[in-house]
């Protein structure tokens, strides 16, 4: 059956990336809706983090990847360019999209997860700003230390 064009239908899509870079959760995010909203000229619903796991068998060198569920309204001729820039991306190890005519728009936007993907990103910068600044810290105080050690 062909898909007319102009006819909007919902999707869902899992993506996966890697615990590498979900290290960079801000940019992953940001990544993620680019290619959403340029390539496919999606109306985004819902976006939310899914799951972090252990993956079943190694992806592109990888054992841990982040999944990333997404909802979103889009024309069917659209969904094979999505598909191809995620497969392209070296940033998305796995993507999978679907039709989600199993759910309603109202039932899609109560997944959202926007808020905690924001406060998640914010967080996970905040400790990568600790984690450098105790580095810097350290390595200026390694110096003094050997100072007073040969004095």
């Amino acid at each position: 059956m062909a898909e007319s064009k102009g006819r909007k239908a919902l999707y869902e899509a899992m993506f996966l990336v890697s615990q590498a870079e979900a290290h960079d959760f801000g940019s992953i995010v940001e990544h993620i809706k680019d290619i959403l909203t340029t390539r496919g000229h999606v109306d985004m619903i819902a976006m939310r983090k899914w799951d972090e796991r252990r993956l079943a068998y190694e992806i592109k060198g990888q054992k841990r990847g982040v999944y990333f569920l997404v909802y979103f309204e889009a024309d069917p001729v659209h969904i094979e360019p999505i598909e191809r820039a995620c497969n392209i991306s070296e940033r998305i190890m796995r993507v999978l999209l679907t039709r989600a005519d199993h759910l309603t728009r109202e039932e899609m936007a109560s997944f959202d997860g926007a808020q905690e993907l924001a406060d998640e990103a914010k967080l996970r910068a905040a400790r990568a700003a600790e984690a450098e600044a105790k580095a810097a810290a350290e390595a200026t105080a390694q110096p003094i230390e050997a100072a007073e050690a040969t004095a």
